[in-house]
């Protein structure tokens, strides 16, 4: 006797509301069916039966598979989660049955099966167990964005998917960074949103979608809409930005922008979208071309070493209304641009052009990290620099600082014009500090050509260091170990012994 064949599980995508829009596959599929199955609320009533009505026949079993709360709020002993997790067991048992008895199931979908929906809860308990097939559906962003009549993501582009219920500071983050950018399930996280969008800059652009392809759409701006009235099925759409209007808008500014040590994983949210804004890009040719190129941007780069110039082009920029984003590598006021614009700033004719800075990762901390934790106590940051400062000035500060036993970050360590400071900064060291003293050095940190070292003071060479090169010295309580799978690592403790 043969082993009894089970039935075949469909996960159905209907479209974002529009009969007309179902697939043919999702026809095919509901017209062969023996079992259709569909979420509801307590009220009975279900979109996804609604969409599909016309295909349903009256020798089809329906089951209903009704949600025991649609908030957190329950008095179920296991809280929100454990409702809809006994929930879920439950539905997933009633769809087995019919399985087991060699019944086909369609469990209808709104839009996709497997993009916020549903049908995704049943998949996972059952698609395993039985022959499944998922088809697909035209989703909701996808319907938003035709009504809307506006492209979402062109070229090098990306589109960002939330759910309106992240927390107000993750949503902020995440809109300030994002090309393109839908939010979903608004309802009662509408105002969060709202506020989301405006903190992070971006709610001039978002668009309202409500009930995409239905008979009861509604598409507006999205700050002019009344929270009262906003259900669960609606949309916040930021479309691409390509064509996008930028230029002289009356409202000019300066962001000085800190783009960290290296590359994208560097960047902080609040730059990403800083960048992403600028009509203007200003900056040091090398800096520069680690921001992506956007449609309508201008970028103005020029060489290292004209910080005062550079910044009062920005400015100038910014007087004619323009935003202006002044990028800098790691952070803007660490021996960067964010001085040199602040000093312009600060004489006329620049005094009311807005200035704002927006800090970075910068190379001590990129480098120590790298190693452990050599910052761990109190340190000192010093430029070897002389370009702008006499090395009588610097040699005092590392003797200062030196005596006062505190860790030393060294920054502009050398260049090809500048070869003799850091022979002549160990001489100074070690006047105070012990030859086996922990040295680091990090090059080129985050980039392709990363290179860490740990060696002892009285072993630094200056032929190995370069204008690339970040040095962290330790101080007489730094530490080295090696660890178990023969790491290297450096400490200074947080605890300094008494006097």
């Amino acid at each position: 006797m043969s082993e009894q064949q089970t039935g075949r599980l469909y996960g159905v995508g209907l479209g974002p509301g529009d009969p007309s829009l179902m697939t043919v596959r999702a026809v095919e599929v509901i017209a062969e069916a023996d079992v259709i199955a569909y979420h509801s609320a307590r009220h009975g009533r279900s979109i996804a039966r609604s969409i599909a009505e016309r295909h349903l026949r009256p020798d089809h079993i329906e089951e209903r598979l009704v949600y025991p709360v649609t908030t957190e709020a329950t008095d179920h002993p296991g809280g929100y989660r454990g409702a809809m997790e006994e929930f879920y067991a439950d539905a997933a048992a009633r769809l087995a049955a019919h399985l087991d008895a060699g019944r086909t199931v369609a469990v209808l979908a709104e839009g996709d099966p497997l993009f916020y929906g549903s049908y995704m809860h049943m998949h996972k308990r059952l698609a395993d167990r039985y022959p499944t097939e998922v088809v697909p559906g035209v989703t909701s962003v996808s319907a938003a964005a035709a009504r809307l009549g506006a492209p979402l993501v062109e070229g090098e582009e990306v589109l960002t998917v939330l759910p309106g219920t992240l927390p107000e500071e993750e949503l902020t983050a995440r809109l300030a960074t994002a090309d393109a950018a839908a939010v979903m399930k608004l309802g009662r996280t509408f105002p969060a949103v709202r506020r989301a969008l405006e903190r992070s800059g971006r709610l001039a652009d978002a668009r309202y979608v409500e009930r995409a392809t239905m008979s009861a759409e509604r598409t507006a701006a999205l700050a002019e809409v009344d929270p009262e009235s906003v259900p669960y099925f609606s949309m916040a759409v930021l479309p691409s930005r390509v064509d996008a209007p930028r230029g002289a808008s009356g409202a000019g500014e300066v962001v000085v922008i800190g783009l960290g040590p290296a590359g994208p994983l560097w960047l902080t949210p609040e730059a990403r979208g800083e960048l992403a804004a600028a009509d203007d890009l200003v900056g040091y040719t090398t800096y520069l071309d680690r921001v992506p190129v956007r449609p309508g941007q201008r970028r103005h780069s020029s060489d290292n070493k004209v910080e005062a110039v550079r910044a009062e082009f920005a400015l100038d920029l910014a007087r004619r209304g323009r935003r202006v984003a002044v990028v800098s590598s790691g952070d803007p006021g660490v021996f960067a641009m964010a001085t040199a614009v602040l000093e312009a700033a600060c004489e006329d004719p620049y005094r009311e052009v807005p200035v704002r800075i927006v800090p970075g990762m910068t190379a001590a901390h990129a480098a120590a990290a790298r190693v452990g934790a050599p910052l761990g106590h109190d340190y000192a940051v010093i430029s070897l620099s002389d370009r702008l400062k006499p090395w009588e000035v610097i040699a005092e500060r590392l003797r200062a600082a030196a005596a006062a036993d505190l860790v030393l970050a060294l920054y502009n360590p050398g260049s090809r014009s500048r070869v003799w400071q850091v022979g002549k900064a160990r001489e100074l060291l070690l006047e105070h500090r012990a030859p086996d003293t922990p040295v680091v050095l990090g090059r080129d940190i985050g980039g392709p050509g990363e290179r860490v070292r740990i060696v002892r003071l009285a072993d630094l060479d200056p032929a190995q260091v370069d204008m690339r090169t970040i040095i962290l010295v330790g101080s007489s309580q730094t530490r080295t170990a090696r660890r178990g799978d023969d790491t290297e690592v450096v400490w200074t403790p947080r605890r300094y012994p008494e006097a």
